[in-house]
């Protein structure tokens, strides 16, 4: 029989699993709640189990933890940025921020990312798979445990598209708001799209209560079609179209995340056409330097982004201009999953 991760079963498929033993029901929630409250990996620690259902429990299910790999602290904002191993030998990112309201964690979906936009460094060095939700779990769950930080706020913003994990996003979502677990708002969960138009109708009709992000970075199809492949089977149209649905549907604000490109998308008539493009909408622009990707040449001028949030905001338009933190350490996502890969390759597979 094939182990399971038991961090993938939400309480009610624990439950049928441990009576399918012939275990009490109840016994589900106490393993449940030593996993997501007490952060207890290791049956025998759960001590008001008995010895023979741990035994039990190790033939059963198994439980992979996240290894630090690499971890840079910033010395200018306190932003961490880890590199985690998976048990596979592949690689992730996981972003730890602090605001004035308390700690940020950004996370990872997938290893690697498929969506191909020119300025992130997540798809140069490839898609390799989805993550599982216990992966994403274990992100939380290790760098808290690491940094000895409670976080308030979630962002899966990381590396991957979540969209285009869907499944594994949403169980996810579900188990860490779960009320017997780490009961956390989802309220303080944002969730970051390119824009797959299927999946924000499907999202939208869970309604959650998280704030979706999606990720603009252009008025127009065309320049938008150059820097991000998606646009090419979801234009910016029917990418509206769901938005509006979702804002519908939700009664949330949508956030657009708007990255300033020197000679691509950074003009005053570039900002205008936005401006007219989300008039009417209930809506916050994120205005943000482009990342700096030593594989690409795309730049920010000097002062554009502040001026592109102004014109936004003399034309009636919600924006801000991001905070950007971590530039000491490249805490934009990608970039340390991509320099372990080439490594991990250099040096013939395995851990580095």
């Amino acid at each position: 029989m094939e182990k399971i991760n038991i961090l993938n079963l939400n309480l009610q498929e624990l439950e049928t699993e441990l009576i399918n033993i012939g275990e009490k029901k109840f016994r589900a929630k106490q393993i449940f709640q030593w996993l997501h409250v007490k952060r207890i990996f290791d049956f025998d620690k759960m001590t008001d189990i008995s010895a023979q259902l741990r035994e039990r429990l190790k033939e059963i299910f198994y439980i992979n933890r996240l290894f630090v790999q690499k971890k840079l602290e910033s010395y200018v904002d306190n932003t961490v940025k880890y590199l985690y191993g998976l048990h596979d030998g592949n690689f992730v990112e996981t972003v730890l921020m602090e605001y004035s309201y308390g700690y940020s964690l950004c996370i990872s979906t997938q290893v690697g990312c498929k969506m191909g936009c020119r300025f992130c460094a997540s798809a140069i060095a490839g898609f390799v798979r989805n993550l599982e939700p216990a992966e994403m779990l274990m992100q939380i769950y290790e760098t808290e445990k690491n940094s000895g930080i409670k976080i308030s706020n979630l962002v899966l913003m990381g590396i991957g598209e979540p969209l285009d994990n869907f499944d594994n996003t949403v169980k996810f979502l579900n188990l860490f708001s779960d009320k017997d677990g780490n009961n956390f708002s989802l309220r303080h969960v944002s969730v970051s799209t390119c824009g797959i138009v299927p999946k924000i109708y499907e999202l939208a009709e869970l309604r959650l209560g998280l704030t979706l992000c999606i990720s603009l970075h252009s008025a127009d199809n065309l320049s938008r079609g150059e820097i991000m492949p998606v646009n090419h089977a979801y234009n910016i149209q029917k990418l509206l179209d769901s938005c509006r649905y979702y804002i519908d549907r939700t009664g949330r604000r949508i956030t657009f995340e708007y990255a300033v490109i020197e000679n691509v998308n950074s003009s005053d008539k570039d900002a205008d056409k936005l401006s007219d493009l989300l008039r009417g909408m209930n809506c916050h622009v994120n205005i943000i330097p482009v990342n700096k990707v030593k594989e690409r040449n795309y730049r920010t001028a000097a002062n554009a982004v502040t001026e592109f949030a102004k014109r936004l905001r003399k034309r009636g338009i919600n924006a801000t201009v991001r905070r950007t933190l971590g530039n000491d350490i490249e805490a934009a996502c990608g970039q340390l999953r991509r320099d372990a890969a080439n490594e991990n390759v250099l040096n013939g597979g395995g851990r580095i």
